[in-house]
């Protein structure tokens, strides 16, 4: 059985290593942009205006990071049973037609990570996703399908925690 408590410890800890990665980017990209080598040489010599964009586009995007990581840090993980409603928090098993089984955790934020515990990969979802429109307000045994680009999801919701 997967400890969803443990799966949120593993998305912050992935979280906060990209927050760490990205940080340091940002500072190698604003030291390169105030670094004499950078300076204009002539009108058309655009290395410093380039150099100040990366580094804007880092300092926004570590700003998001950070204010995910807040998120995450306040999450408070509710406990899923069988005639519970799908919801923020909960961790989810979808079995395909092929006998597949998908496991997702919805989040507010931050989706689109992959995680792995225990041999078992879980995806991460926000309410906002297509798929994750699609689970919330659903009950196990309920049947979901989803139009994707090129191919149809079709799947059972097997179980929840």
């Amino acid at each position: 059985m997967i400890d969803k408590r443990e799966v949120l410890t593993l998305l912050r800890a992935k979280l906060d290593a990209d927050l760490r990665s990205f940080t340091k980017s940002h500072g190698a990209a604003q030291a390169g942009a105030t670094h004499e080598e950078t300076r204009q040489e002539d009108p058309k010599d655009t290395r410093a205006i380039e150099a100040t964009y990366l580094a804007r586009g880092l300092a926004e995007q570590v700003e998001s990071m950070r204010e995910v990581a807040a998120v995450f840090s306040r999450l408070k993980v509710l406990d899923f049973g069988p005639d519970d409603p799908i919801a923020v928090t909960a961790l989810v098993g979808l079995e395909h037609e092929s006998g597949e089984e998908s496991v997702y955790f919805l989040v507010p934020s931050a989706g689109g990570e992959t995680l792995e515990l225990g041999g078992t990969t879980i995806r991460t979802l926000t309410p906002g996703s297509p798929l994750g429109s699609v689970l919330i307000g659903r009950h196990i045994d309920d049947d979901v399908a989803l139009k994707l680009p090129g191919k149809r999801l079709t799947a059972r919701i097997a179980w929840t925690r």
